[in-house]
Formats: structure tokens, C-alpha cells, sequence
């Protein structure tokens, strides 16, 4: 803090957290001390350097006004981290209901005798803030960020267990239907395939009863029926 006749001025150094290729920007503020008006000035040694808002300007009588200074994006960034660069705060006590617009140059003159109080302010650059961390904190009493950690990995090892139980237990019964449709279709294919092999014996039964009635019989139907349930039996015992 400064403090001069005319204006006190928050901070007296002027902190930039430093970022390569990034704008940054600090504020100060200058409170009349005084039942005047008081205009200041802002002046720096690299004006190229920096934007100054507002670089002149009218404080009332005991308030307060805010200045912010932006530090354009640098490009390289000093070896040492220090910065030479320097502010000048120039007040003045002016004419009761002067604005903005009737500040002057000559009124910072301290040749034509006008009582110009100045304030130095130096350039400091500091370490930019460090982001949050990501581990958020117990909002419960006597909780901590590990707890919540512990409790988090818990609930999703429980969730994968039973996510991998139900599609197991789904699959599961996939299975099972696809095995009882398959039996189901094979054994009716089966009973399908005993009724006609015995329809075929009982039609056989009949054509060798005739044969033996008769003297010469057909012996080539005989082979062919003895040939036709062999084909079948064989199909059967394949599906089984």
C-alpha cells in the first residue's frame, strides 16, 4: 500500500501471473483521502508493453476508483523472471466538478507550479495460479477425498460384478433355450422316424407272410424293404 496526501493506491507493485501467449491483467485502487477532486495520470516506461484503463481520470472527494493495467501476450518469457518495466502515478488536486474530459497535460506540470504527487510502481511476475484438483473433497463431516475415492472404485467394481453376472445369467439362458428347441425338433423327428419304421416292419411282416403262402414270393421287394429300413435306421441313429 501507498499512501500520499492525496491518494491512497492498492497494491503498490503490480502482479502479473506470468503465461506465455496469454493477456493478463491486475487492477488497482485509488482512494481519495482528501474533500477534493483529484485527477491522476498513469504513465509507464513501455507503453507498448501495456493497456492502462483508464489511463487519466477524476477520483470525487473521499471515494474510491479502480485502474486496470493488461499485459499484452508475450511471446518469450525473461531468464530470470524479473521485469524492469515501472509505473509512475501521478495525482493532482483539481477543480471541484472536473470530469475526464477536463484533464490536461499542463495540470501534471510541476515547472508551471502545480503541487503533483507521484507514486513509483514497480512490475513483479509471479507464478500463475495452479489449477484445481480433480479429487473432490468430502462434503460430509469426518469424510475424506481417499474415502470418496475408495467409495467411487467400490460402487463401479460392484457395477462391472453384476453387469457381468446378468449378461453371463442372460447368455446363459440363451443357451438353454437354443438346447431345449434343438432336443425338442430331434426328438420328434425321432418318434416320427420309429412310427414309420414300424409301419414299414408291419408292411413287411405282410409281404413276407404272403411270400411264404405263395411258392416262388418276391425276393426283389424283400431285398428292397430289407434295404429301405436299413437307409432308415441309419438316419436315425446319425440324428441321435
Amino acid at each position: 500500500m501507498s499512501t500520499g496526501e492525496l491518494l491512497r493506491i492498492e497494491p503498490q507493485e503490480l502482479q502479473f501471473p506470468f503465461e506465455l501467449r496469454k493477456q493478463i491483467s491486475c487492477s488497482l485502487q485509488l482512494s481519495n483521502k482528501t474533500n477534493d477532486y483529484v485527477a491522476f495520470k498513469v504513465k509507464t516506461t513501455n507503453p507498448k508493453k501495456y493497456c492502462v484503463r483508464p489511463n487519466t481520470g477524476v477520483v470525487l472527494p473521499r471515494s474510491t476508483s479502480d485502474v486496470i493495467v493488461t499485459m499484452q501476450a508475450q511471446k518469450e518469457a525473461p531468464s530470470d523472471m524479473q521485469c524492469k518495466d515501472k509505473f509512475l502515478l501521478q495525482s493532482v488536486v483539481a477543480s471541484p466538478g472536473t470530469t475526464t474530459k477536463d484533464i490536461t497535460a499542463e495540470m501534471f506540470n510541476k515547472e508551471s507550479g502545480h503541487n503533483v504527487e507521484e507514486c513509483k510502481l514497480r512490475v513483479l511476475y509471479v507464478a500463475p495460479p495452479r489449477p484445481p484438483s480433480p479429487v473432490r473433497e468430502g462434503s460430509e463431516e469426518g469424510s475424506s477425498p481417499r474415502a470418496s475415492v475408495d467409495n467411487g472404485s467400490a460402487a463401479a467394481s460392484e457395477f462391472k460384478a453384476a453387469s457381468r453376472a446378468f449378461s453371463e445369467q442372460h447368455e446363459h439362458q440363451d443357451n438353454s433355450s437354443e438346447a431345449r428347441t434343438l432336443i425338442a425338433r430331434l426328438t420328434e423327428e425321432k418318434i416320427s422316424a420309429i412310427q414309420q419304421n414300424n409301419r414299414l416292419q408291419q408292411e413287411l411282416d405282410v409281404l413276407r407272410r404272403g411270400a411264404n403262402k405263395s411258392a416262388g414270393g418276391i425276393p426283389f421287394i424283400y431285398v428292397l424293404l430289407v434295404g429301405l429300413i436299413g437307409i432308415i435306421l441309419g438316419y436315425i441313429l446319425k440324428k441321435t
